[in-house]
């Protein structure tokens, strides 16, 4: 029976460095793909609306580079996915040229590389919509209209197996993807080799966070996987790590509004019949997913607006009272606000009061409610089209909550602690726009390839 080894370095490329020891331990079990995502949409929408990346390039430079030398040495594919943490035409041109930086200074011998790229552009969307596309809101948002599109300052489609299988088989040494499913970057090499779409997406969504799938808590962990079959054998390569029953199981339903189904682009892998089967030690055998196909193939497109301009400020209350009275506090300070600049909204200016100590995280989902707080931090956050508005709507809203006129209050001492009288220049605010589905005609419709050599001697890249 055949079988494939992928080994995975880490659940985010450069998020925070990988760890390199169990990196090597799982090079040494000379696997056959070396696979990581790059990115995600849990940073929130600025990263992909200003296209930018938040893992520094230091690190990604870092992780890359272990996982590329690794590859050259074993002569096995490695796969890196939303490059850059978004996945943008500039993330992977980015990445690209870490790869060809990396390849000069260790004088590697020539390789294949693929750049797929995924950004789809707002008119493009516009286009197809006015074709008659109906662009269909996921999580119950509506469909989306000329209006939510012109809020859009950019947009990735994110790509099922297919473009990555497709270079893979056309000889990609080393490939690096754009906004990609997570779980698909491990199934591409997989159906390549003739595994079934339920073992492959499954394989793939149990390996996509490398050590979070086993237990102690490690991140940045290395995780080796082999399938076999219908069957996926799942090994942490630090030594202080197990796979087990309910680590796996648990990570399959991670990130999961229904934790038994993973979406893709042309079907969903069903995990209601799973099983779990502890075979080692260390290492856990799951198997049992089905995979069911969809006639219509909806590849999920991410995306992000601007919003606007953003200052802060922050602010610490000790007083037991004014804790106490804090809705009537911010309700003081809100007034002044509109006093000042009229009703609130966003084509003007919007204010957020951030509390932290007071379901500062979950805010309406805390299921712990009115426990008393000893201190309260507050992040102030203005947002306005006019960096100026910001600024003055932030100091505003965070001054008065000394001013603040409630009952019994006969002096400000005390009140409140400014960390800084100054104002906090934010990065500008976005919106996620974007969390739809568009109908296709093959999963590799929306995404393009360009072949290159990468062949440092000459300091040539022919098509």
């Amino acid at each position: 029976m055949k079988r494939i080894r992928i080994l995975c370095p880490t659940g985010h490329l450069s998020f925070t460095p990988m760890e390199k020891e169990s990196f090597r331990i799982g090079c040494r079990e000379k696997p056959d793909y070396i696979v990581a995502d790059a990115g995600s949409c849990d940073m929130g929408p600025r990263p992909l609306g200003a296209d930018t990346h938040v893992s520094l390039e230091a690190w990604q430079r870092h992780d890359l580079e272990a996982m590329l030398l690794a590859a050259r040495e074993l002569g096995v594919p490695m796969i890196v996915g939303s490059a850059s943490d978004t996945g943008t035409d500039r993330g992977v041109d980015q990445f690209v040229g870490l790869i060809r930086d990396i390849a000069r200074q260790h004088g590697l011998a020539p390789f294949r590389l693929a750049a797929i790229y995924a950004e789809i552009p707002v008119a493009e969307l516009k286009r197809r919509r006015a074709g008659g596309a109906v662009i269909e809101g996921l999580d119950g948002r509506a469909p989306a209209d000329e209006a939510l599109l012109d809020r859009t300052t950019r947009a990735v489609a994110v790509m099922n197996a297919e473009p990555i299988a497709a270079a893979l088989q056309a000889g990609a040494d080393v490939v690096i993807a754009g906004r990609s499913s997570d779980c698909a970057l491990f199934a591409a090499p997989l159906l390549v080799h003739g595994f079934s779409p339920a073992i492959a997406y499954y394989t793939g969504k149990l390996m996509e966070c490398a050590s979070f799938c086993a237990e102690p808590y490690m991140a940045k962990e290395s995780i080796l996987g082999e399938v076999a079959g219908e069957e996926v054998w799942l090994t942490p390569m630090h030594p202080g790590q197990r796979c087990t029953p309910a680590s796996i199981a648990g990570h399959s339903m991670y990130e999961r509004s229904d934790p038994f189904h993973e979406y893709v682009a042309g079907g969903v892998v069903d995990m209601t019949g799973c099983r779990y089967e502890q075979v080692g030690p260390r290492t856990t055998r799951a198997s049992g997913a089905v995979f069911r196909a969809d006639p219509v193939v909806r590849v999920k497109i991410e995306g992000a607006g601007l919003v606007g301009q953003r200052r802060l400020a922050v602010v610490g209350i000790r007083d037991p009272y004014t804790i106490g009275l804090i809705d009537d506090a911010i309700a003081w300070s809100r007034g002044k606000i509109v006093e000042r600049f009229g009703p609130e909204g966003p084509e003007s200016y919007e204010v957020f009061f951030h509390r932290y100590g007071d379901n500062g995280v979950m805010r309406d989902l805390e299921p712990r409610r009115n426990a008393a707080a000893r201190e309260l931090g507050l992040v102030v956050e203005a947002i306005a089209p006019e960096a100026k508005v910001a600024e003055e709507v932030a100091a505003l809203a965070a001054r008065n909550l000394f001013y603040a006129r409630l009952p019994q209050v006969k002096g400000t001492a005390g009140t409140a602690a400014m960390m800084s009288d100054e104002i906090l220049i934010g990065e500008p605010g976005y919106v996620w726009t974007l969390n739809h589905i568009l109908p296709v005609r093959d999963a590799l419709e929306l995404f393009r390839t360009r072949m290159m050599t990468i062949d440092t001697a000459t300091a040539k890249e022919p098509a």
